[in-house]
């Protein structure tokens, strides 16, 4: 630890103050209000160091812990997680508790450490299921008549087993082959299945979007490993910003390294390369010739796919010819640049190269689609914080939920990487990868020297992260329970089915479940989610996921076992998909009362002597008006000064990101690098083993001026290194190279290598949290009072206030009168406390 001479507090900068709490309050010490970070650090000492078994009934490690689970036929909570994990018995119970009964589903979560998930090969007969439900059979189902049926968990029907299935049961009733049959005895299990699982083309329709010479195919879709579409932009806007040779020098190196090692990529998937501006560039990558053929489509009403055959290459067959291309395509189109980019049109043509096999088109865009399909105006007409407020997060052309709607129901996902100087319109051409379940990564005022390589890192994610196309998702739940709503990034078929042409380790989505009777506390409720997909390979399987629930008829019980990050990750969800079609005062309003209508609950059935005016909160949601508040200052729903651009991709990020991820992005961490203890993140001499620091709360309160503050280096978009301007110049030394804080060059993109502690310790930081998230973040320097990036900075320390929004003291204080008033008024009227439309935000 860095020795300095105390230093005072600094106080909040004013640049992005909000508005204080306009009332009488008594003085809160900020320090002595709930933090997130007091559970956070106490659930990672506690599971650090032992596995968690998923058998119902104990605690369930939080979402920011990293934790090694042992299957006991629940699924992991990395897969699932649950608002609570003790279902209230009755609707009158979960109306009284307020809590959601939601669970956040991320299917190919990635493992952390966890043993395999095991396959089951299933042969032409495919998986048992239920006659009745047509649920899979799984390690929750029971068995009769000598093991000559089994018994559904979820629907309770008794279904024969098939001779080939039968074995004799034990004196435990269960069968003397059950350790053997992983579907028996795991809770999270894939299987294999026949051709009736596969993939069906969609309908007949009058008109198809592009022109193809044969006719729609009809039937099922045999599964083929995945096939990509790198569709580049090469208007001018690409090329005079390095866009375009960013993207092109990624793909070279990640494709066809230069040491000819292994890159990676699965080896049976295929590729295509489709270049446009104002028509669409088709390559030959089957051609015999280094240099590979080119052809043009010029008719953007009625496209087409110009070559079907030899479009797609595998890297093992047109290495050379891809390298060449990909090498060379800057110089080659930099004489015919025009401004012009038709990325609707593109992706139809490029849907056409995909038509009958389904695949994954990988966009880059540079401008605002003016010509071709679903072209756009430049003059977007400004609705932020008026009555039409929500128009800013619809798409501005049908078309583009047309073209959304074609790719779904074709199997092919859609992934933007944008790279432009000037609004895009990502409420209008995001809905194309949300409805496909695709990735939008941006880059505004791309510069080469900063973006290149998180581009390139991010890219590597999109090859080989887990993932799988062409999905079918269906949940199923006990009878006494039923699904009322789905919500995230996909195409959804029925009140409990989506369809998402891909799906990978990143995405999840959350469910709503209601009461359709009472539940029995002697039993358990059951949760099934069963998706249906096809692997990178081309190997069609189910990943099935199941859950046993404990059932309370006690509200204690209820909140004793619930979870502030699926309840947090389920609200957020549901505030983007309202922030959609309604007046985003009238969300911020009902978010605000959803969370006082919780903490009520609490206190009317858990603890209802206390006195009304006491604050009194639940243990699992001390930190929920805290995540609240964060939802409020969050970019889709913060006042003020937001571009569209900025509120619409955060807002597709929301509705696909984990539970962990959503509770790391509304209350990022903040690092106090110079006071890191000397064994923290650096490997231990005995056991390898790294150990990372504490952080801090998210304010000014706790900072001073001759400190250097790491923020947000947990989160997905950004890492923020605060300087202060008395930081000492050893400081700045380790960890800079520099000893003057004016010296320090505030275009860093990455710490220099540095022979010192504070540097290893800081880099170890940085890595450790790449490595979470399998890819690269931007860097940003800080300097106290010198550079304007300290706003955004500034912006992430949600206790202050800032982001047109009241510090979190001020937050607390009106949902605690809010939840006064209604207890002393007998009912569950708020009253006059949480009408925030009396509030300047």
């Amino acid at each position: 630890m860095y020795a300095h001479p105390p230093a005072k507090h600094i106080l909040q900068p004013p640049h992005s103050a909000g508005q204080p709490f306009k009332g009488l309050r008594t003085q809160i010490d900020p320090s002595q209000i709930p933090s997130p970070l007091e559970a956070i650090e106490s659930d990672r000492d506690e599971w650090e160091d032992k596995p968690y078994a998923t058998l119902p009934g104990s605690h369930v490690p939080m979402s920011t812990t990293e934790f090694q689970t042992i299957d006991q036929g629940n699924s992991s909570p990395k897969f699932i997680r649950m608002s609570t994990w003790t279902i209230p018995s009755s609707s009158r119970l979960a109306s009284d508790c307020q809590i959601p009964i939601a669970a956040v589903v991320q299917p190919f979560a990635e493992l952390d450490g966890d043993e395999d998930i095991p396959l089951v090969e299933t042969g032409l007969a495919g998986p048992v299921r239920c006659e009745r439900c047509r649920a899979y059979i799984n390690a929750w189902c029971t068995w009769t008549a000598g093991g000559n049926r089994w018994k559904c968990n979820l629907c309770s029907h008794e279904t024969q087993v098939s001779p080939e299935y039968f074995c004799n049961l034990g004196p435990d009733n269960l069968r003397l082959d059950h350790l053997q049959r992983p579907e028996l005895h795991k809770g999270t299990v894939e299987f294999t299945v026949p051709e009736s699982y596969w993939a069906t083309h969609p309908p007949p329709k009058l008109s198809r979007p592009y022109f193809s010479p044969n006719p729609p195919p009809t039937g099922m879709r045999k599964p083929e490993p995945m096939k990509y579409v790198f569709l580049l932009d090469i208007s001018a806007e690409a090329l005079q910003s390095g866009f375009l040779r960013a993207a092109c020098d990624a793909l070279v190196r990640l494709l066809c390294p230069e040491d000819g090692s292994d890159s990676g990529f699965a080896a049976d998937c295929s590729i295509a390369v489709v270049t446009f501006d104002a028509k669409i560039h088709f390559y030959d990558l089957n051609s015999k010739s280094p240099n590979a053929p080119m052809y043009v489509v010029s008719d953007l009403e009625e496209v087409f796919s110009p070559i079907y055959h030899g479009a797609f290459a595998t890297l093992s067959e047109s290495r050379t010819v891809i390298n060449t291309l990909l090498k060379r395509l800057p110089e080659t189109v930099i004489e015919h640049a025009v401004a012009l980019a038709a990325l609707g049109s593109a992706i139809r043509a490029a849907a056409a190269a995909l038509e009958s096999r389904g695949g994954h088109i990988i966009a880059f865009q540079s401008t605002l689609p003016t010509i071709g399909a679903g072209f756009l105006s430049a003059d977007i007409p400004s609705t932020e914080d008026g009555e039409n407020d929500w128009k800013q997060f619809n798409s501005r052309d049908i078309t583009w939920n047309n073209i959304g709607e074609e790719c779904a129901e074709e199997g092919v996902g859609v992934t933007y990487f944008l790279g432009m100087s000037k609004p895009i319109d990502i409420g209008s051409i995001g809905v194309v990868p949300g409805l496909t379940g695709g990735d939008i990564f941006f880059h505004p005022r791309f510069n080469p020297v900063r973006d290149a390589a998180v581009l390139e890192s991010q890219l590597r994610r999109v090859f080989h992260r887990k993932a799988g196309y062409n999905c079918s998702l269906k949940v199923r739940c006990s009878s006494s329970l039923s699904v009322s709503s789905l919500d995230g990034n996909f195409t959804q078929r029925s009140s409990s089915e989506v369809e998402a042409a891909t799906l990978d380790a990143d995405k999840a989505f959350t469910v709503s479940f209601e009461h359709a009777a009472t539940l029995s506390a002697r039993e358990f409720a059951h949760i099934q989610v069963a998706v249906l997909h096809t692997t990178l390979a081309g190997q069609r399987r189910v990943r099935v996921m199941n859950l046993a629930l404990q059932v309370g008829d006690l509200a204690g019980n209820v909140f004793r076992y619930a979870d502030i990050d699926a309840t947090v990750a389920h609200s957020v969800r549901r505030v983007m998909k309202q922030m959609k079609s309604r007046k985003g005062s009238l969300v911020r309003e009902e978010l605000t009362e959803s969370c006082s209508s919780i903490l009520l609950g609490y206190r009317q059935q858990c603890a209802a002597a206390t006195r009304p005016t006491q604050l009194i909160l639940p243990e699992a949601f001390k930190a929920l008006p805290v995540y609240t508040l964060g939802i409020l200052k969050s970019k889709p729903l913060k006042g003020r000064n937001v571009a569209p651009d900025v509120r619409n991709y955060m807002m597709h990020r929301f509705m696909s990101m984990g539970a962990r991820e959503v509770v790391q992005s509304l209350y990022p961490r903040v690092v106090p690098i110079h006071d890191l203890d000397e064994t923290i993140a650096l490997p231990d001499p005995t056991s390898g083993r790294i150990l990372f620091p504490s952080v801090m709360r998210n304010s000014y309160l706790h900072m001073t001026a001759d400190g250097i503050y790491l923020g947000g280096a947990d989160n997905e978009e950004s890492a923020i290194i605060w300087v202060g301007s008395s930081a000492s110049p050893q400081l700045l030394q380790d960890l800079f190279g520099v000893d003057d804080v004016h010296s320090l060059s505030n275009e860093m993109t990455s710490l220099p290598v540095i022979d010192s502690r504070l540097s290893t310790q800081v880099r170890n930081i940085l890595a450790h949290q790449n490595a979470r998230r399998g890819h690269d973040i931007k860097m940003y320097i800080a300097r106290q009072n010198l550079d304007g990036v300290e706003i955004e900075f500034s912006d992430m320390l949600v206790e202050d206030q800032n982001n047109a929004n009241m510090s979190y003291a001020d937050y607390l204080t009106i949902v605690h009168k809010s939840i006064s008033h209604a207890l002393t008024n007998g009912g569950g009227s708020f009253g006059s406390t949480t009408n925030l439309r009396g509030f300047s935000w």
